[in-house]
């Protein structure tokens, strides 16, 4: 009885198994882990956009969003470790002629001018989660970063990214090299934790002033998110944006920096000004940033399966939004602080 319940057993995940793999195995193809379809270049008529996806679970809708602005042509997933395939959730979601993951974990492999090849010919790009720092410093200044930002700015088609991958689709961006900060980084906005770089590696349209961040509501982050923007207005005297989903949650950007809310949970758009600027963001010391208890102006949407509200990315414009709730944040002693607009 308990070998016939074994048998079952490996007869059940070797079916799983299978039904994970790639219909086509990579063969000789450089830094490929494995495709669907038939990855022959095509030429569709595609759409720009960013989809920035909060990690802790697909968001369905972000990806029916990427496929439809892609025209159905090449999908490329790229990542820096792991082997996950996102071919067959892809290829399940939308028709698309191939979809193809490229474990790109090396300058080397980033320098590749066949890796290079392949991103280029992508009429929809996705980065997955993983560690955001591998990303910055593996493919920063490679061909592979120039081949992102050639789609994202010329050839203009949808690209998208979750957890790690949504860290580094933003001008401004955390890279978590030397860990994970959390709330406390409030209580000293210059810990070795707060590790942020300005403007150095991808260009997404309409992001060059945003920060991101992912996992919000789940892992607590708004605290952290608040000691980015404070360091940002500090140290660079730029009064920047952030943009953050909770998990199962995606920030849908289009090509006119029209935002809507896809999934599950709910996403957030904070608002600096120059009228209110931290008053004491400094090494040891927790941050001071009342601005009489507006210091940023935060909108939240709920996410929807299909999308939901309306916020202009372009311009942050508070008159646009619709759909969701304004509130106002400020940080009292390193204490973030809270209430409805």
């Amino acid at each position: 009885m308990m070998q016939r319940l074994l048998t079952v057993i490996l007869i059940g995940l070797s079916a799983y198994a299978q039904a994970q793999r790639p219909a086509r195995l990579a063969g000789g193809r450089t830094a490929s882990l494995g495709f669907t379809g038939d990855t022959a270049d095509v030429v569709t008529k595609t759409r720009g956009g960013v989809a920035l996806v909060g990690g802790g679970g697909d968001v369905p809708g972000a990806f029916r969003w990427m496929i439809n602005r892609s025209g159905g042509g090449n999908v490329v997933v790229i990542r820096a470790s792991s082997n996950y395939l996102y071919n067959n959730t892809i290829d399940s979601l939308g028709k698309v002629s191939s979809v193809e993951t490229l474990l790109i974990d090396s300058r080397e492999l980033a320098n590749s001018p066949e890796v290079a090849r392949v991103i280029r010919n992508a009429e929809m790009l996705f980065i997955s989660g993983g560690d955001q720092s591998n990303y910055m410093n593996f493919w920063r200044g490679t061909k592979t970063a120039e081949a992102i930002n050639y789609l994202l700015n010329e050839k203009k088609v949808p690209v998208g990214g979750t957890s790690a991958g949504c860290a580094v689709l933003t001008g401004m961006y955390y890279s978590g090299e030397t860990g994970s900060a959390t709330a406390k980084a409030l209580l000293n906005p210059y810990d070795s934790l707060v590790t942020l770089y300005n403007n150095d590696f991808l260009q997404p349209p309409f992001l060059h002033n945003v920060i991101s961040d992912q996992h919000y509501v789940a892992r607590k982050r708004q605290g952290r998110h608040m000691a980015f923007l404070a360091r940002i207005i500090t140290d660079w005297k730029v009064f920047p944006k952030g943009i953050a989903p909770d998990e199962r949650t995606a920030v849908c950007i289009d090509d006119k920096g029209n935002a809507q809310v896809f999934g599950e949970g709910k996403a957030y758009f904070l608002a600096t000004s120059a009228k209110h600027t931290p008053e004491q963001c400094a090494p040891g010391k927790p941050v001071e940033w009342s601005g009489n208890r507006e210091a940023v102006s935060v909108y939240e949407l709920q996410g929807t399966e299909n999308g939901n509200g309306h916020f202009s990315v372009a311009d942050f414009n508070p008159a646009k939004a619709q759909g969701g709730k304004w509130y106002f944040w400020w940080v009292e002693n390193g204490i973030l602080k809270e209430r409805t607009k």
